[in-house]
């Protein structure tokens, strides 16, 4: 009964999936909701009748191991008594059949604390947010479907894929789905083995598909088009692949963008100043000033207003007209669609790598000489909004926008990184630290000069690739993930608000040790753990054997994110970039990359030294201060953990937390 149930589940979900990805793109919202929905009822159905089935042939299995031998045991009992000359027999089979009576009441007490402990894995299993991936020797595999061309037009494969991280791998191989048969997922031919060049979200306006990215291989020439099952499942593709997102042009913002991309001009500057001027007149104590934004369609019309070739420099704001969401929105939407950010590229990773410093005072330091650094028309425009946000931030009992909140809005605003990168999302909030030491110093940044003497940042590039955290299938909170928008709203969308749920209402607890005495008060949403901190100051690393310098900063990875093709307004931009400020990632100690990869090679245990200390939050994991030393250390199955023994206990430890002897 259950083998049945498994196979109709299967044939059910397999078919509903089918219709499920061919689904255009182009229905309403509300249809590709409800069959999303539709297609998680099925999928959860299909995944609990699989482990009833695998429970319950485990369940029989264990079952034979006594059913069986019992009745022979009774046989034999019987046998026995009725030969009188099997007597003598019996009695020296005694001690044989006392040691298997020991041993089947011993096999049924196993049988019962077995199946009670696959019984909870089961029900762990099915209430785990993501589906259990047991660990592999790939990074990434699973199903995708193929795009193939054919005489008449364009046809879906399904394969099955792997990739390995390591040797940028990728492999496919053609599936044949039988769930009516002996075998699932059947693999009828030998897999096509291919060398990663590239990976690329790829943009539902493009294509009549949803849940779609491209790749691009050494092997092949042009694009390879791989449809996931979900987003979910696409997004673990990118993160494998270093996926990047594609180019995002706002068509409906051309003409504005062509007005004032190029340059800060005079119109850029008197616009800035009237919308301070009219925030701060009328509306600086507004709850969730700069947070929540306007309307679309009225923030467009303003910006269209200002900037129109016939409209003078010195153009004033209507304060009756242009409500101050609108307003404040404007600013924002003009800082961020610079063709270079406020801070500038080329400084960017110099403040990055500035604020990673554990040294406090160094960091004001080299973000006061880099400030210095910038042109001079930028510097301007940076010292007009600071000294505003400033402002702000002393009316954060009314506007609850503190210097933490400010950096969280204003970071990705106010830095970008030339090239959007899984490594540019990770940096989020670092961004958001270097805001508020602006703001926080803002008299000693912008009205006094810099120290000469304080050595600047040193950009330095990874040798190693970063690593996640995989799934683990332990009870405890989850930590949340980093996300990074950069830019405008939804040309589709009529607001810019989001959901009371998307954006925090309270400060969160700042991560540049910087916050004001009022900033420092806040509490985190009781929903988010408290994140592990490490980090050393900047130091300049040794130069190695072959003459380059190692990484003298370690992050892990994010978990990288790219919505459906839906772009995000300024409250949801400015809401995920919050969510990144609690995320897991942190500065790590460095470490000997030659060692590391002679160890990952070799598989030999070390020692190894704790840099920093750590409370677990899984009994799997160990607790330990700083300068602990560990014994027996050897990567684990889990990417990002290495396995380890301290005071006689063995569990896992963050692979950034320490270094070896």
């Amino acid at each position: 009964d259950g083998k049945k149930k498994f196979d109709k589940e299967s044939e059910k979900y397999y078919s509903i999936l089918e219709k499920h990805l061919n689904l255009s793109a182009k229905k309403k919202e509300s249809h590709l909701q409800d069959a999303d929905t539709q297609i998680d009822r099925e999928h959860q159905n299909f995944y609990e009748a699989s482990l009833e089935y695998v429970f319950k042939i485990q369940e029989v299995q264990e079952k034979k191991k006594f059913e069986f031998v019992e009745p022979l045991l009774a046989f034999l009992q019987g046998l026995f008594t009725f030969y009188h000359e099997g007597y003598e027999l019996a009695q020296e089979f005694a001690p044989y059949k006392q040691q298997l009576q020991f041993n089947l009441q011993n096999t049924r007490n196993n049988f019962e604390s077995t199946r009670q402990e696959v019984e909870r894995l089961m029900q762990r299993m099915k209430a785990a947010n993501q589906d259990y991936r047991p660990p592999s020797q790939w990074t990434m595999e699973g199903y995708l479907y193929v795009q193939e061309k054919r005489p008449l037009g364009f046809t879906w494969v399904k394969h099955y894929c792997t990739y390995d991280k390591g040797t940028k791998t990728f492999t496919m191989s053609i599936a044949e789905t039988k769930s009516g048969g002996k075998v699932n997922g059947l693999v009828t031919s030998s897999p096509e083995i291919f060398k990663l060049k590239s990976c690329i979200r790829r943009k539902t306006d493009s294509i009549d598909k949803r849940f779609c990215f491209d790749i691009e291989v050494f092997e092949r020439p042009g694009i390879i088009t791989l449809q996931a099952f979900s987003e979910s499942n696409r997004k673990l593709w990118l993160e494998a692949m270093d996926g990047k997102e594609p180019v995002r042009i706002f068509f409906h913002f051309l003409v504005f963008l062509h007005l004032f991309v190029v340059f800060l001009n005079e119109a850029g500057f008197n616009f800035v100043r009237k919308c301070i001027h009219a925030v701060e007149t009328r509306g600086i104590t507004i709850l969730g000033l700069y947070r929540i934004g306007g309307v679309n369609s009225k923030v467009q019309k303003l910006m269209n207003t200002i900037f129109s070739p016939k409209s003078p420099p010195d153009m004033d704001i209507d304060m009756e007209l242009w409500d101050n969401k609108t307003i404040t929105s404007g600013l924002k939407n003009y800082l961020r669609c610079l063709s270079e950010p406020l801070m500038t590229f080329k400084l960017h990773k110099d403040f990055i790598v500035a604020v990673k410093s554990d040294d406090q005072n160094y960091r004001v330091e080299a973000v006061h000489a880099l400030v210095h650094k910038l042109p001079e028309k930028n510097r301007e425009m940076l010292d007009i909004l600071i000294k505003h946000l400033v402002k702000v931030s002393l009316h954060s009992q009314q506007n609850l926008m503190t210097v933490s909140n400010l950096g969280v809005i204003f970071g990705p605003t106010l830095m970008r990184a030339q090239e959007e990168t899984v490594a540019a999302m990770m940096n989020i909030k670092f961004q958001n630290i270097v805001v508020e030491i602006l703001i926080e110093h803002y008299e000693k940044i912008f009205h006094t000069a810099p120290d000469p003497n304080i050595p600047l940042p040193q950009p330095q590039s990874r040798s190693s690739s970063r690593r996640t955290r995989a799934i683990c299938l332990s009870t405890g909170s989850r930590k949340p993930k980093g996300r990074y928008t950069p830019c405008l709203a939804d040309p589709d969308s009529d607001s810019y608000s989001s959901s009371p749920d998307s954006t925090p209402m309270g400060s969160i607890e700042s991560l540049s040790s910087h916050s004001s005495e009022q900033n420092s008060t806040t509490k985190c949403a009781p929903s988010q753990p408290r994140e592990k901190s490490g980090g050393i100051p900047w130091i300049a690393s040794p130069p190695s054997s072959n003459g380059q310098k190692s990484s003298g900063l370690w992050t892990t990875s994010p978990e990288s994110s790219s919505k459906e093709d839906a772009t995000k307004t300024d409250v949801e931009s400015d809401g995920q970039s919050v969510a990144s400020v609690t995320g897991p990632e942190n500065a790590s100690p460095p470490t000997d990359l030659t060692k590391k990869s002679s160890y990952s090679l070799s598989g030999l245990k070390r020692q190894a030294k704790a840099m920093y200390s750590c409370k677990a939050e899984h009994s799997h994991e160990l607790s330990f201060p700083q300068g602990a030393i560990f014994s027996n250390v050897y990567p684990s199955v889990e990417p990002g953990w290495l396995k380890a023994t301290y005071e006689g206990k063995t569990g896992l430890v963050p692979e950034n937390y320490v270094v070896f002897l």
